[in-house]
């Protein structure tokens, strides 16, 4: 059975709103929207992460995210970058690279914020980089999306965003939930068009 792929990284929970927004646009298309994470990662090197979560998602599997017809990416902002946790992931990913397992699979990317200038579209275009090196087929926001040319939270043509707050307590908008659910029907229109 195909599925696209929302996987994410959140501590906590705005990106994961994110992802299930843009979840939900994929499965209006009807497709199969299947929920990831990827587990922590910590300074201390004693540490390792049990292999089911506690609560929430599972973590994601290489064969999950080979097998995928599409992926949309997400990941807080780091100092204007994607999360360790989820660039630790993509370093392990280098056996589906070799094999070109993810060449020509549709991917897109979202991610959230603290503030409004906290970096999102540079860590849009770095969680873009590993998907290109793997020749996935990287969608943004079109300006068709009105919500695009409104918003005054989250929003990039590069991929949905999300402006958290400096406690993480801001709700998605209005515009921000109608961006991913549009963000997440495209992704599910072209995988379904593609037929990958």
């Amino acid at each position: 059975m195909s599925y696209i792929l929302v996987l994410y990284y959140s501590r906590n929970g705005s990106t994961r709103n994110l992802a299930c927004k843009i979840a939900q646009g994929v499965e209006q298309m009807g497709l199969e929207a299947r929920l990831r994470t990827v587990p922590e990662v910590t300074t201390k090197t004693t540490s390792v992460a049990a292999p089911v979560p506690d609560s929430g998602d599972p973590y994601v599997t290489l064969d999950e995210l080979e097998n995928c017809q599409a992926l949309a990416l997400g990941s807080p902002t780091r100092f204007g970058n994607m999360a360790s946790a989820m660039k630790h992931f993509w370093d392990g990913t280098s056996a589906l690279w070799l094999a070109g397992a993810l060449s020509g699979k549709p991917a897109c990317v979202f991610t959230s914020t603290g503030s409004l200038h906290g970096g999102q579209e540079s860590t849009l275009l770095t969680m873009m980089i590993p998907l290109l090196h793997h020749g996935m087929l990287l969608m943004g926001t079109p300006y068709s999306v009105p919500e695009l040319n409104s918003t005054d939270s989250g929003g990039t043509p590069y991929g949905p965003s999300h402006q958290a707050g400096m406690q993480g307590d801001n709700k998605l908008t209005r515009a921000e939930q109608a961006i991913c659910l549009a963000q997440g029907k495209r992704l599910a229109e072209v995988a379904a068009k593609l037929g990958v």
